[in-house]
């Protein structure tokens, strides 16, 4: 492709990402699917730019404001400028009408592009939620959450993330994953706080190594790895994953579960649930139970009272802690949204709670980082759910991660786990483990309530890098 051709491919894709609801890889992954003649080299191009634009939209719309509206043509002129350091001439040479090229600048572009010649990105007279490209209307909510650390937090939220792999202990030590890893041509290197994973160097064509396709490596952030840990899924338990997903975590508790016992992997969503087929079998998982729900009050539910070791709520949520991986899914944010996630999570933990059996566990997950999604979700539920208890998140790091080889001490003396990639160099995740009273009564059998509409069909938040 020419250069020119590349920024037309980039500037489809921005529309495209922009016009939906869907995350920006998965929309990058149709777009591309239906572009096959794209080739490699290119394809990293176009995405690049993309997502330089996805990673500074707020800068960029901010100078397009001072003559119009913003568009993703007028994004990628303002990006090739502020970003990339083009001049007016070379923008308009690439904007030229050619064979799969951006047709020529107008007037009002051809004006932008010249304002804009050896401009920085950041400039003093922008508002601080521009600086640091997050919502505005969270700006209070930040503040009260990071304080000081505001602008660093901000700042590791706005980078592009790391790609860490999770090994597959049914197959593989976390050496042998390495060297398998490294006689496919990639080098990797242990996480500082998973004792299960491997943190890749570059972007290898993961899908098309032996050491992915045999099982031995998943693709999942290390504080999703984290998260699934702590579960402290034994082998013979009973185990839901009441938010399974596409089952990234799933798979990381058959592992630890040496496919012994039983996980039941559910999801209202019932496309991630059949995806998380092919991971299983890719990786030996043997006992899992894939189930859809209706919604989070499924009949199923009631029908299994009491009857778990262990449930993980892996919550949809705001996704704030992935903007690294997601920062499209920022500008997608609304008050009315949030506050419809929080009474969807609410509504979560009341229903899973009634599967965890007396002296069984309830862990409470989320790759968010705000306080309304975390700890204001578990001060309410405890104030509700009296039979439930906080367990301090270093005494189960000590009997669950520090089991393993090489296992690190716990980042937290909090009675949660709350990790941000300033602090841990992780997606932003927040785990609560809740212990129910050995001597808890199963809940009674009351007719279940109605969901709500947005129950079963609120838009899903954004993935981390594994679900």
């Amino acid at each position: 492709m020419t250069p020119g051709a590349r920024l037309q491919a980039a500037i489809d894709l921005l529309i495209a990402i922009h016009s939906g609801e869907s995350p920006a890889d998965r929309v990058s992954a149709a777009f591309f699917r239906e572009r096959r003649y794209i080739g490699g080299g290119d394809r990293r191009d176009v995405i690049d730019r993309v997502y330089a634009v996805l990673r500074r939209r707020a800068a960029l719309d901010w100078w397009i404001g001072q003559a119009g509206a913003p568009s993703d043509r007028l994004r990628m002129i303002a990006a090739l400028a502020l970003i990339d350091g083009w001049t007016a001439d070379r923008i308009a040479g690439s904007f030229d009408g050619g064979s799969y090229r951006p047709p020529p600048l107008d007037d009002n572009e051809r004006r932008l592009a010249k304002t804009l010649e050896g401009k920085a990105l950041l400039s003093p007279d922008q508002p601080e939620w521009v600086r640091f490209e997050f919502p505005e209307w969270l700006t209070d909510n930040l503040h009260r959450l990071f304080g000081p650390r505001l602008e660093p937090e901000m700042g590791a939220l706005r980078v592009e993330a790391p790609l860490d792999l999770r090994v597959n202990t049914l197959k593989a030590t976390r050496e042998e994953a390495k060297v398998a890893l490294a006689l496919d041509g990639v080098e990797a290197k242990p996480t500082a706080l998973s004792p299960i994973g491997l943190r890749v160097q570059g972007r290898p064509p993961l899908a098309v190594l032996p050491t992915f396709k045999d099982g031995l490596v998943e693709v999942q952030d290390e504080g999703s790895q984290l998260a699934a840990l702590l579960v402290d899924a034994r082998p013979g338990m009973r185990v839901v994953d009441f938010c399974a997903g596409a089952g990234g975590k799933t798979l990381a508790m058959a592992a630890a579960m040496e496919n012994k016992g039983r996980i039941v992997a559910c999801d209202v969503l019932q496309g991630r649930v059949d995806r998380a087929a092919t991971r299983l079998q890719r990786a030996g998982a043997h006992n899992v139970e894939r189930r859809g729900l209706s919604s989070e009050r499924d009949p199923w539910v009631k029908r299994h009272l009491g009857g778990y070791d262990r449930v993980l709520v892996d919550a949809p949520c705001t996704g704030v802690g992935t903007w690294r991986r997601n920062p499209d899914a920022k500008w997608k944010l609304t008050p009315a949204f949030l506050n419809e996630l929080i009474d969807l999570q609410k509504r979560i933990l009341d229903s899973a709670c009634r599967l965890v059996k007396p002296g069984g566990r309830l862990v409470y997950a989320t790759c968010s980082l705000l306080p309304e999604e975390n700890e204001g979700q578990i001060d309410g539920f405890l104030a509700q759910h009296q039979d439930f208890a906080v367990v301090p998140v270093a005494e189960v790091w000590r009997d669950s991660v520090g089991r393993h080889k090489d296992a690190a001490p716990c980042p937290s003396s909090d009675s949660y786990l709350r990790l941000t990639p300033a602090q841990h160099g992780t997606d932003g995740f927040f785990v609560a483990i809740l212990q129910r009273s050995a001597a808890a009564k199963p809940a009674p059998e009351t007719a279940d309530a109605k969901p709500a509409p947005e129950a079963a069909d609120a838009k899903p938040a954004p993935e981390a890098a594994d679900d």
